[in-house]
């Protein structure tokens, strides 16, 4: 069970073509997810508060959200979702691929204007509120989009697609006057790798040489390197994401505790026991039996 399977668990409520890929679906933290892990993707996600708060993590900066808010999150961006104090916040995630604005051949619009703000040259904020002075245009924007994929009138890429390039105007002629400085960006760069491989293979076991290797660091440069980055130990990290897997897994079947720890990568059922209770404040079975 990779991200992209986590994520899916709504897709039953998504309004998704397979012709025109603009994907939405509604979810909450933490009654249909505990948290979204650290992951990133090469679509653009925009995350539409809807009710209560909580906190979205983007390039390894945390951001207070709250009903109303908008997170832009740009492709190859690392990203994850979690709670504050267990309240519940429900939220929209809109997510389509650059290419949906790109027209076939020299598309000289695309070079100029979109794909150097998909890239990250440009210094666009993460999270729009109802003060930045684009606000107004892009949650109208994406208001209008939600209201035609309710009925998806004849032609309805066309409006979409038409409301979209209004709302990147908007941020555009905003905010993308600035260049993105780049000393932050490369340390995220280097611990991608390392993000991804976690999410394909967090069930198998893996070696700090491992991860070194993937990142082009020295064993003992790569620890201090993903200490200091990430706050915490890689083998806290990863021990943290096979446990959120793990929650998903206890709710998601009827499968016991013993396989379910096996299928996210713990040997030792009394450790994962342990661990879990250590991370959700429950055992897997109390965890199980409350959700």
């Amino acid at each position: 069970m990779n991200i992209p399977e986590y994520e899916s668990y709504h897709e039953k409520k998504n309004h998704f073509d397979a012709d025109f890929p603009y994907n939405t679906y509604l979810c909450s933290i933490p009654l249909d997810f505990m948290q979204v892990p650290l992951h990133w993707h090469d679509e653009i996600e925009f995350i539409y508060i809807k009710k209560g708060h909580g906190m979205i993590c983007v390039d390894l900066n945390e951001y207070r959200v709250t009903a109303g808010d908008i997170v832009l999150i740009l492709p190859g961006q690392l990203h994850e979702i979690h709670d504050i104090d267990a309240d519940v916040m429900e939220y929209e995630n809109i997510i389509f691929h650059p290419s949906l604005l790109e027209s076939s051949g020299a598309d000289a619009s695309f070079l100029l204007f979109l794909q150097p703000l998909f890239s990250l040259q440009f210094a666009c904020p993460t999270v729009l509120r109802a003060t930045d002075s684009a606000y107004a245009t892009v949650r109208g924007c994406l208001d209008k989009n939600d209201n035609i994929c309710s009925y998806f009138p004849a032609g309805y890429p066309l409006a979409i697609k038409g409301n979209l390039f209004v709302l990147f105007f908007a941020l555009y002629t905003s905010h993308c006057e600035k260049q993105r400085t780049g000393a932050a960006q490369k340390n995220i760069e280097k611990l991608k790798s390392v993000i991804k491989y976690v999410e394909l293979n967090y069930a198998s076991p893996m070696s700090i040489a491992q991860m070194a290797d993937l990142s082009g660091f020295s064993e003992s440069h790569f620890m201090k390197f993903f200490k200091h980055t990430m706050g915490t130990s890689f083998t806290a990290y990863l021990n943290s994401y096979r446990l959120t897997i793990a929650s998903r897994l206890l709710l998601q079947s009827d499968a016991t505790i013993l396989s379910v720890a096996t299928d996210v990568g713990f040997d030792n059922l009394s450790y994962f026991n342990r661990a879990f209770k250590k991370q959700y404040g429950k055992t897997p079975s109390a965890y199980r039996r409350s959700m």
